[in-house]
């Protein structure tokens, strides 16, 4: 069995500042050790499920947080940005028989989490055909569209509620609630606990019922802080300005709301 891992870490157990989750900062270390036993945990569920090769993406910030000499042997990381459209889910393909999302977060706006954001802190909302956008959906609307079914996610509660539905098997564990600045988080061992035994399950189910079918159109909303941040990306093909700060763009093909990704956002 082949299974991949797109890892982030403003979704992990008790990470609520900014400086916790950023190279460089005194906080960080702790929340990168987090971010490796978390994804370590899932890497054993899904070797007692009968993985025999994992690939996580290391998909935070600079994209060198976890500590690969944590993770078993059957585990490849990928490390840095390629700058394919991809992102998050890079390296994904259809020989991958699931995808799990460990250490996810909130989208732009949604109060589960201090740390809430799509990709970036410039915006106050995003919307995929009308529902509220997180990178959880975007990417793992990207594996669907590889052919790969997502399985499993660990993140905040708000995450999980608004995702819950997005998947036909999905599997879900929440490590934290946020309410404005605040988390209220799992003891970080049973954290790691949770995602080892749902990942084991998850992947134990019949995985030929957990694809999902993609819409035939898709229409891509950002609410920008910014009316002149709008203004400018407006410009990118495809994208048109509505009223002062949205910018939308509409299409049917998922790939062009990808690639808009790694340039308006």
């Amino acid at each position: 069995m082949r299974v991949f891992i797109s890892a982030d870490i403003e979704g992990t157990t008790f990470t609520t500042l900014w400086d916790e989750t950023e190279l460089g900062h005194g906080m960080y270390a702790a929340a990168a050790k987090q971010m490796t036993a978390e994804v370590k945990a899932a890497c054993e569920g899904a070797i007692a499920a009968g993985a025999d090769y994992i690939l996580v993406n290391d998909a935070h910030d600079y994209a060198v947080n976890l500590d690969v000499n944590e993770l078993p042997e059957c585990v490849e990381v990928i490390r840095g940005w390629s700058g394919s459209p991809m992102g998050m889910v890079d390296g994904v393909d259809n020989t991958f028989d699931a995808a799990m999302f460990i250490g996810y977060h909130s989208a732009a706006g949604r109060n589960g989490n201090p740390l809430s954001h799509t990709f970036t802190t410039k915006t106050t909302g995003v919307r995929l055909n009308g529902m509220v956008c997180s990178e959880f959906l975007l990417y793992s609307w990207a594996c669907a569209m590889r052919g790969v079914p997502t399985v499993m996610l660990a993140g905040d509660q708000m995450l999980i509620d608004d995702s819950q539905d997005l998947h036909p098997a999905l599997h879900t564990v929440a490590v934290k609630d946020g309410f404005g600045g605040s988390t209220k988080c799992l003891n970080p061992a049973l954290a790691c606990k949770k995602i080892k035994e749902q990942v084991e399950a998850a992947l134990k189910e019949d995985l030929s019922r957990a694809g999902v079918t993609l819409p035939g159109e898709f229409v891509f909303e950002i609410d920008y802080k910014e009316h002149r941040d709008a203004v400018r990306r407006s410009f990118f093909p495809g994208c048109r300005l509505e009223g002062d700060r949205t910018v939308v763009l509409e299409t049917r093909d998922f790939m062009d709301v990808l690639r808009a990704v790694q340039f308006i956002l």
